[in-house]
């Protein structure tokens, strides 16, 4: 929470498992019944949104963009810019841990890209390549 501006019930990260810094990081998500989407995602057979799995691989990427960030940039918001090679291969329901592993593919001034993986039980759920833009310091 040091790291994310997001905050209950919108935080998706539960711990980082490892991170190398201006490289790779692993954040794991542990998703139980009480989630508030289960209540509508669906009756009788509850299911992680596709769009939050994604959100929740984001906000692991997040942490490594601001954590590897120079000091004077520390703060800043990141804002997802785009979306590229989606693809949601298992169903997330409660009671699964959902393990994220996020790459650093590319890292300019302003612009990232990342390429990150959500993995249960040892088998890829989705995958996806994001972009974010690094905002100014709040």
């Amino acid at each position: 929470m040091r790291f994310l501006p997001h905050r209950h019930p919108f935080i998706l990260v539960d711990r980082i498992i490892e991170m190398e810094m201006d490289k790779e990081i692993v954040g794991l998500k542990n998703v139980t019944i009480n989630e508030p989407f289960f209540q509508g995602h669906f009756p009788g057979e509850p299911l992680m949104p596709g769009v939050l799995i994604l959100e929740a691989m984001a906000q692991v990427g997040g942490i490594l963009i601001i954590t590897s960030l120079p000091e004077e940039r520390k703060g800043s918001l990141l804002y997802f810019t785009g979306l590229d090679k989606v693809r949601f291969r298992k169903k997330v329901v409660p009671g699964d841990q959902l393990l994220m592993r996020i790459t650093l593919m590319r890292k300019r001034a302003q612009a990232v890209k990342m390429f990150g993986t959500a993995i249960v039980d040892g088998e890829k759920v989705a995958e996806a390549e994001m972009m974010a833009f690094i905002g100014e310091k709040v």
